[in-house]
């Protein structure tokens, strides 16, 4: 199992991993991932905060990061943290705990980076992804209505989403 940042050669798979993750969404949820701009994912590599869970050389997973999220976490945003955003996984590697293996990395990456806490969201009310993220280390914050989330991707239009954090030491 390897994490290393995303290349251009890994967009294809990239989004090909967003859309099985909106098909599923679309199958359980009334509030389900828009199709994300290729420009917002370029950045995201080019910044190299697009990343990518590999096992035996297959991309098991991929996910952003961002230190920096003020629409969603107003004024905690002033609070050192790393910011996880889009976690999709591959099929083929379900259930076998990527995000604890994404905790694990995250902890060490924000260390690394001056950072106290490794934040999420999610939109809605999904009492089963609550629980799964408190199984891998999160505590559930609750939940917010967003009130500006001009420039962020639809699905957070209008939205009230579930927070978590962990606190590192």
């Amino acid at each position: 199992m390897r994490i290393n940042n995303s290349t251009k050669a890994d967009i294809k798979e990239i989004f090909r991993l967003y859309k099985i993750a909106t098909d599923f969404q679309k199958t359980r949820f009334t509030v389900h991932w828009p199709e994300f701009e290729l420009e917002l994912v370029e950045n995201e590599i080019n910044e190299k905060r697009q990343w990518k869970l590999e096992i035996d050389g297959r991309i098991a997973c991929v996910w952003a990061t961002t230190f920096d999220d003020p629409q969603i976490w107003e004024e905690r945003n002033s609070d050192p943290s790393v910011y996880i955003h889009r976690i999709a996984t591959n099929p083929d590697f379900r259930g076998q705990n990527l995000v604890a293996e994404i905790v694990n990395w995250a902890k060490d990456y924000a260390a690394n980076n001056g950072k106290r806490f490794i934040r999420m969201d999610t939109v809605g009310d999904n009492t089963k992804l609550i629980a799964y993220y408190g199984k891998c280390g999160f505590e559930y914050l609750g939940q917010l209505k967003l009130r500006n989330s001009e420039g962020l991707p639809a699905h957070y239009d209008n939205a009230t989403v579930s927070l978590f954090e962990i606190r590192l030491k």
